[in-house]
């Protein structure tokens, strides 16, 4: 009988330890299942005057040939780290027309009361979707999306400048309209650049860089712009777990408001942004550069051929590439190559040659920064100042 109590009592405790596990099991289960709803910063800095606005302004939902809602648009582009999206679905290709509206309004009126919630800019915006030439175009800040919708590609985007349309060029080297992947500018594009109805190109679209339309941005005054042309969910096609990302379009604006960043774009204060890249102008990536690192200790002392470190914090989400480019001082000698990683402190490597005086010098270790362009295939030059003590 005893025995027999000892028994119940034990597969009591056995069912209590067995229900506790499954409980636990359960509960990591649930929490694993759950979607990570979190938002992860992209830490561009400011530059002077102007705040760096991360933007993305080409995607498609269901209203056209994408895939998901518009609200699922800005939940994307609030996790991953963005300030500004546009929608931009095809005027003229509707393959889900059976299941949901073609008024080109609804992805914008739906998707921007969550982007008033979740402080992402929503902007109201349509792809004119036409053969080359002149390909396909985008037109940002809407205020009709359906009066677009005309027969001659030329009406179309008259009917965006009257409505103080951004217009601009989507992959110009696309492979569907450009076999070989070279980007072509024909005489159309020269109307409408003329008529003031071009304002920016896609140097990069997706997976595709294309150094071609970064120099007709740089000659021709056009924003250089870089966008994700999403289809699919973000996270089927950018790894976003292991530092991929979507390309996107940094906008120097003065403020965080509609109005401050479609002026910033007419005024192509914009940075593309592609995979590990900048491409732009000088006068934007130069403070860009300078303001994401910080010489933690820009004065040292060195005796004779002594070794010394020089700490520097890269606090962008780029790792910065440099490469030396002379002339050397003749008093140290300086690392050729060094990488700024992302986020991290890194230590330069500094030596003495033994050959300068006794005294304080002002020195200055020029690199070029080989994955920021100012130019296809030109670097960005920088200049890192130190102030030296020599000492025997």
């Amino acid at each position: 009988m005893k025995q027999r109590k000892r028994n119940v009592q034990s597969n009591r405790v056995l069912r209590w330890i067995a229900g506790g596990l499954l409980l636990v099991g359960a509960l990591v289960w649930s929490l694993q299942a759950q979607p990570h709803r979190y938002r992860t910063p992209i830490p561009f800095p400011n530059i002077p005057g102007y705040i760096t606005l991360k933007c993305d302004f080409h995607m498609h939902t269901v209203f056209s040939d994408g895939t998901v809602w518009p609200t699922i648009r800005v939940e994307e582009a609030w996790r991953e780290g963005l300030d500004a999206i546009a929608l931009t679905d095809h005027l003229e290709y509707h393959p889900h027309r059976s299941d949901v509206s073609t008024d080109q309004n609804r992805p914008y009126e739906l998707a921007k009361p969550l982007g008033d919630q979740l402080h992402i800019i929503v902007i109201r915006g349509a792809e004119i979707t036409r053969q080359m030439p002149p390909g396909h175009l985008n037109a940002l800040f809407l205020t009709d999306a359906n009066a677009l919708q005309v027969k001659d590609w030329r009406d179309a985007v008259q009917a965006a400048k009257a409505q103080h349309a951004f217009i601009l060029w989507n992959h110009p080297g696309w492979k569907a309209q450009q076999p070989d992947g070279i980007p072509r500018w024909y005489k159309e594009h020269t109307w409408l650049l003329k008529e003031g109805m071009l304002h920016g190109i896609e140097v990069a679209n997706h997976r595709d860089l294309y150094p071609k339309a970064f120099q007709w941005a740089l000659e021709k005054g056009l924003a250089p712009m870089a966008n994700s042309d999403l289809h699919l969910p973000s996270n089927l096609d950018f790894d976003l777990e292991h530092h991929d990302h979507r390309p996107m379009t940094l906008v120097f604006a003065r403020s965080r408001s509609k109005g401050d960043l479609k002026a910033a774009l007419f005024a192509g204060r914009t940075v593309a942004y592609f995979q590990d890249m900048l491409l732009g102008q000088e006068k934007f990536l130069k403070p860009l550069f300078h303001n994401s690192i910080w010489v933690i200790n820009p004065e040292i002392t060195i005796r004779g051929r002594q070794q010394v470190y020089v700490q520097i914090h890269n606090r962008s989400p780029v790792d910065y590439v440099l490469q030396w480019t002379g002339p050397e001082p003749k008093s140290l000698r300086a690392p050729k190559e060094l990488r700024l990683v992302s986020g991290k402190t890194v230590l330069m490597n500094l030596r003495g040659t033994g050959a300068a005086k006794t005294g304080t010098q002002q020195l200055t270790l020029t690199y070029q920064v080989t994955n920021l362009w100012v130019a296809p295939y030109k670097p960005l030059k920088v200049e890192i100042p130190l102030r030296v003590t020599f000492r025997r």
